[in-house]
């Protein structure tokens, strides 16, 4: 039979161990997830850079491109909108963090169906895998 004594210099001698097993016992329920996801396909930059403003027509820009993801009326002018989107996400124990981008293109056309405009940005290509949660 262990004395009182004796229980409570044992209980002191596993407690760091419990902790740790409990920890560790957490962290393979959590584990680590890494995945990606994109939404759209990417730009290729030649046909981007194949619009020209004043010449290229809304008939070539879909030769171009494809059909656009989204079709605005501006001012009476149509605007297509070309977009592709990716995501990172990280998980590793329970600290997560997600990172979204965006490619986005915008044609803007003139009443008689002329290019009038292109505005591109590209992020995609700038996303990185990033775990930790707290700052960068």
């Amino acid at each position: 039979m262990i004395k009182s004594g004796a229980y409570v210099a044992l209980a002191r001698l596993l407690r760091p161990w419990s902790l740790l097993t409990i920890w560790v016992g957490l962290a393979g329920i959590a584990g680590c997830a890494f995945s990606r996801g994109d939404l759209g396909t990417p730009f290729n930059d030649n046909d981007v850079s194949a619009i020209k403003k004043g010449k290229t027509t809304i008939e070539q820009v879909v030769q171009l491109l494809g059909a656009p993801d989204n079709i605005r009326q501006i001012n009476g002018e149509e605007v297509f909108h070309y977009y592709r989107y990716t995501l990172k996400h990280g998980t590793v124990l329970v600290f997560s963090r997600v990172n979204i981008a965006s490619d986005d293109l915008y044609v803007f056309f003139n009443k008689e169906g002329v290019v009038d405009e292109v505005l591109y940005g590209k992020g995609t290509d700038k996303l990185k895998f990033q775990y930790w949660p707290f700052g960068n």
